[in-house]
């Protein structure tokens, strides 16, 4: 089945154009079935580009996925039209009284700031909150996962010297995990973050369990079975050229970058990058949207009702 999404949506042409099956809001309504309803908070400041990285990876599930974007109701965007956010937009405030099999929460440029000194911080505990009661299963990604991590678990976040930057190789700590049912035992996930969450912080925490790592960047992937919490510290749903977008946008504003690690064929930023971790991207959505499938209740209503 494919992603249901308003046909307007800048995103609608993007997917479609890539093969991914996309389904219009009339078509869907005449499919007797209930669709996965999944929400984005897209908290990056380029929310198309963000809209579609996510959209593309859940609309290849073959499950009807109705997509609800997602906006902080406190902060105004920056990078993105009003009349985008208008159109396509509701503030978690105006959905806080629906409830969601799924939910991802995205990263934002702000890791350098304490969590206390965000201007949305208050919200975004309201929001955490939100999904113990009204989520089935919740994906956290970047800050989105160091923060939400600190606010369930207290782990701090800590300050690197340099960016972590680059595709890195990350093993496979849990192959029998449903989340990484046929994953390799190794394989490439790209990171761009200026901090980072260690492992020793994390093992302090009985509840938490560690799926994915890398030697060089530490935890990737953490599991919490209770409220079906992942936290997912790098960025396995980036472009092919999301760190050169990154790299080369650096070099124009004259802020110090290395080059990103084991990304530019050569380390020749003249040769296209090469897209390593596709396959894997995929593969953990969809094992992502299954678990979600096989372990949601039918009736939206009875979400977080054995969390009281």
């Amino acid at each position: 089945m494919p992603i249901r999404i308003p046909d307007t949506l800048p995103a609608f042409e993007t997917l479609l154009n890539e093969g991914v099956r996309v389904m219009t809001e009339t078509v869907a309504i005449r499919q007797d079935i209930r669709p996965l309803q999944i929400g984005l908070l897209n908290l990056m400041p380029n929310k198309i580009k963000t809209e579609v990285q996510m959209a593309r990876l859940v609309g290849a599930s073959p499950l009807q996925v109705e997509l609800s974007l997602v906006r902080i109701g406190g902060h105004k965007a920056k990078n993105t039209s009003e009349d985008h956010l208008l159109s396509f937009y509701q503030t978690w405030d105006e959905i806080r009284h629906r409830k969601f099999d799924g939910f991802i929460i995205t990263g934002a440029p702000i890791e350098l700031l304490d969590y206390e000194e965000v201007s949305y911080w208050d919200e975004m505990r309201q929001i955490f909150d939100w999904t113990a009661t009204n989520v089935h299963s919740t994906l956290n990604v970047c800050w989105g996962a160091m923060a939400a991590i600190y606010h369930f678990h207290g782990v701090p976040k800590h300050t690197l010297k340099e960016k972590a930057f680059g595709v890195y190789t990350h093993r496979n700590l849990k192959p029998a995990s449903v989340y990484l049912n046929g994953f390799s035992d190794d394989f490439a996930i790209p990171v761009s973050r200026w901090t980072e969450v260690r492992r020793t912080d994390i093992e302090k925490q009985p509840s938490l369990e560690i799926l994915m790592e890398s030697t060089e960047m530490g935890p990737c992937l953490v599991r919490e079975q209770a409220c079906n919490r992942l936290y997912m510290f790098n960025h396995v749903e980036y472009d092919s050229t999301s760190l050169a977008d990154e790299y080369f946008r650096d070099v124009n504003a004259g802020t110090p970058i290395k080059m990103p690690h084991n990304y530019f064929p050569h380390n020749d930023v003249e040769l296209p990058p090469q897209n390593r971790w596709r396959s894997h991207a995929h593969l953990f959505f969809g094992n992502w949207i299954n678990e979600i499938y096989q372990t949601t209740p039918y009736d939206l209503e009875e979400i977080g009702t054995d969390r009281d």
